[in-house]
């Protein structure tokens, strides 16, 4: 079913499927605008493709134009139940929390992700979503530098995770009008194209270890690394291989430095 500007008040008038704050639901009344999010995915009628928070479905109804294998992933029992009127037994459909679903099997993710969960549900399909090459997600866009920004303050442990894995890129901005209701501001749609720099294990621990030098970002790297390794001598031996100024900012300091600043400390460790 088509989701337009048209039918969007019957249909939650009509299914108890009103949106809710609590969940961050804003649904997509635009058609012109899911078809395009959908087609950035370049779907294949076989691809594993799995949707996250499909609401009452404005992308589904596009995503299954395009492909025969396709699951949907919402924590809403109202729009469950209306997508399994809808689509029956056309689709698998889950109720669960993204968070806690196995996302290792899916080839294309796509998903239309609310704010309070932005940063975590990402990092949760980067480091879970094995088989995935494309994802294409739709955010705030006062939330998309966390995962494109390489530097500046905006700039943290998910953009490096994000950046050793894959490579983020602005597709297209949407604008809060073409939502139902009306957010307070517009969204960004990006895609990340898996692309693996290192290994997911070792991204991970990388992951971990920006964060405890993201603890304190005003602090220099010098002294984060020294809250960390409790050595002063050592933490000048590692930045000094890694060829990282001891002054730098962790803000200063790119994802394939973080890669082999981590490596030089991961053998530090090895050797005591």
């Amino acid at each position: 079913m088509e989701i337009n500007r048209s039918n969007i008040y019957e249909i939650v008038n009509n299914s108890n499927a009103r949106p809710s704050k609590d969940y961050g639901q804003n649904f997509l009344v635009e058609p012109d605008v899911c078809n395009h999010i959908v087609s950035s995915a370049n779907l294949d009628k076989d691809d594993s493709v799995l949707e996250i928070g499909p609401g009452l479905g404005s992308l589904t109804h596009f995503i299954t134009q395009q492909t025969n294998n396709l699951t949907v992933v919402d924590i809403d029992e109202r729009m469950i139940a209306f997508l399994k009127l809808v689509y029956q037994n056309n689709i698998n459909i889950v109720l669960e929390d993204i968070r806690s679903h196995d996302v290792s099997g899916y080839k294309k993710i796509i998903g239309n992700l609310p704010y309070n969960i932005t940063s975590e549900t990402i990092v949760y399909l980067l480091l879970n979503a094995r088989k995935a090459t494309k994802i294409v997600l739709m955010v705030q866009t006062d939330a998309y530098p966390h995962f494109s920004d390489i530097k500046g303050k905006e700039y943290g442990p998910s953009s490096v995770l994000l950046h050793l894995l894959g490579e983020p890129k602005k597709l297209f901005q949407v604008k809060a009008g073409s939502f139902y209701p009306v957010p307070k501001c517009d969204s960004t749609v990006f895609e990340i194209n898996i692309e693996n720099k290192c290994e997911l294990e070792e991204a991970k621990q990388v992951y971990l270890f920006t964060k405890k030098l993201f603890l304190n970002r005003r602090k220099t790297i010098s002294n984060n690394l020294l809250g960390v390794l409790k050595n002063k001598e050592k933490t000048i031996d590692i930045l000094k291989q890694g060829n990282i100024l001891p002054t730098a900012r962790p803000e200063d300091i790119s994802p394939l430095d973080y890669l082999k600043l981590y490596r030089i400390y991961n053998n530090y460790l090895l050797q005591n």
